[in-house]
């Protein structure tokens, strides 16, 4: 049988391929190339749709990409949120695992997926807890004005290098950046660090008054 080569990253479907579900009638199901608009009308625009995954990270670049997601979260004060959850939410996780009882996960998943180990989901949600800390911490020292660009930019490099450290990744200034980058955009886009709306939501107070 004929499957459908998927991915997490746009570009994996090259061309249209159909596919035979049915034969009494037949029922095809065609596979396509994913359509994004011919031009992005600006920047901003488009450091969102590469957060997202709609472009490709080799287009934009995992580190800028990754500047453009700290500097959402430091301009909107994201990480000092954490602050109330850093520490309770790994407790909690550790306590509610200890207490259930066991049963057998195969039932629950495909065949060709390994049961997922207790340690592994400690080891993620503390790897998640010291990320938020360290973000949280970094913004909470910064004493710069995060409405001027070159102060900005400054919090989020000495971010980058305590995420560095946060994520135990041993590798040269260059080479860590990247690694930092990879690890914080996996993070992101599995959803560990939260839900994340990337646009504006405009305010509807004035409206509602």
């Amino acid at each position: 049988m004929k499957r459908a080569t998927v991915g997490p990253l746009p570009g994996v479907t090259q061309d249209i391929v159909g596919y035979k579900i049915a034969h009494q009638p037949s029922i095809y199901v065609l596979d396509t190339p994913g359509v994004l608009v011919p031009s992005i009308p600006g920047i901003e625009t488009g450091l969102k749709l590469a957060l997202a995954g709609s472009i490709k990270d080799s287009v934009v670049g995992e580190d800028r990409i990754v500047q453009y997601l700290l500097a959402v979260l430091n301009t909107r004060g994201t990480p000092l949120h954490w602050r109330h959850l850093i520490g309770r939410e790994t407790e909690g996780l550790h306590h509610e695992l200890d207490d259930k009882p066991e049963y057998n996960l195969k039932d629950l998943l495909p065949k060709r997926r390994k049961p997922p180990n207790k340690f592994d989901i400690y080891y993620i949600e503390d790897m998640v807890s010291e990320v938020q800390r360290t973000l949280c911490t970094t913004l909470s020292e910064f004493n710069g004005n995060l409405e001027e660009e070159g102060e900005l930019e400054i919090l989020i490099d000495q971010q980058f290098e305590a995420l560095q450290t946060a994520l135990k990744i041993p590798y040269k200034a260059s080479e860590g950046r990247m690694m930092v980058s990879k690890k914080f955009l996996t993070l992101f886009r599995t959803g560990k660090l939260g839900p994340f709306i990337l646009d504006d939501v405009p305010d509807t107070s004035d409206s509602a008054s």
